[in-house]
């Protein structure tokens, strides 16, 4: 005799609490969004209140509704000759253009010291001893040589970025597994197919996660660079408001350049998951 599983009979499987009430699971990326705008809002009330209260002199933290207006006046305004969309353009410009730079020529120098001994054996000593120094301690000879003008700007954004590129390069390369490379040869691949075919592929994810490194600390000199001669740029803006004590438009000047950094790295990021969708980002 055949029986016949109603509808009712079948289990089903539900995440339920101990009242029977279904539990209310927020996704993953939500849960880190609300918590991430949890302490946002918590910096924000904390800033509030001590404003507020009178705990801090105004002249060096001023109130959040201060910042905000100065962020209206010099998007709209302007400071000193230039919007903010015009300042931030300029550093822009000179931030990608040295990151650029250092990623045409530090990944091709990062490979060939990777897959050659005699190269790396050449050019380590130089790279090791450069690297250790400060990128400041080298802007007073860049003015010397190259002037006061965008070349040495250019030039010191382009120094702090190279060796990041460049050691994280060699270290991915060096860190391929050798038997994938010998499987290549067997195969009969040239150099060329080892290199675009093994070696890049394999290597990737470490040089753009080297990438992003090198590029969080070229935005870090940013300030440094655009303080001589400089007659726009975020980091400009700040130093010539913190000479004249306005503390608003300082405040709402490191907002924005952290919020443009926090873009730039998630612009790096969803780069390195487009072009390699195997790596963790």
């Amino acid at each position: 005799m055949s029986v016949e599983a109603s509808p009712m009979d079948v289990p089903i499987s539900t995440d339920r609490t101990r009242r029977g009430q279904p539990k209310l699971r927020l996704p993953k990326i939500s849960r880190s969004f609300l918590l991430s705008s949890l302490t946002v809002a918590l910096l924000l009330a904390a800033w509030t209140v001590v404003t507020e209260m009178g705990w801090a002199n105004e002249l060096f933290l001023p109130k959040p509704q201060a910042v905000w207006a100065a962020f209206v006046k010099t998007m709209t305004k302007g400071y000193q000759g230039a919007t903010l969309l015009q300042h931030l353009g300029a550093s822009l410009y000179r931030i990608l253009t040295a990151f650029a730079l250092a990623c045409l020529v530090g990944i091709p120098l990062g490979v060939l010291m990777g897959v050659s001994g005699n190269a790396r054996a050449l050019l380590n000593p130089l790279i090791e001893f450069y690297r250790p120094l400060p990128p400041l301690g080298l802007y007073t000879l860049l003015v010397m040589w190259l002037g006061i003008g965008e070349s040495s700007k250019l030039s010191l954004l382009f120094l702090a970025g190279l060796p990041g590129i460049v050691i994280s390069t060699i270290q991915a390369v060096t860190s391929v597994d050798p038997v994938y490379v010998r499987a290549a040869q067997s195969l009969g691949a040239t150099r060329r197919h080892l290199l675009f075919h093994v070696y890049l592929p394999a290597a990737g994810p470490l040089i753009l996660a080297g990438m992003r490194i090198s590029l969080g600390f070229t935005y870090t000199v940013l300030v440094a660079a655009e303080i001589v001669a400089a007659s726009a740029g975020i980091g400009w803006m700040i130093w010539d408001a913190a000479k004249f004590l306005l503390s608003d438009v300082v405040i709402m000047g490191l907002i924005v350049l952290g919020l443009t950094g926090v873009v730039l790295d998630l612009t790096m990021r969803g780069i390195a998951r487009l072009l390699m969708p195997w790596a963790r980002t």
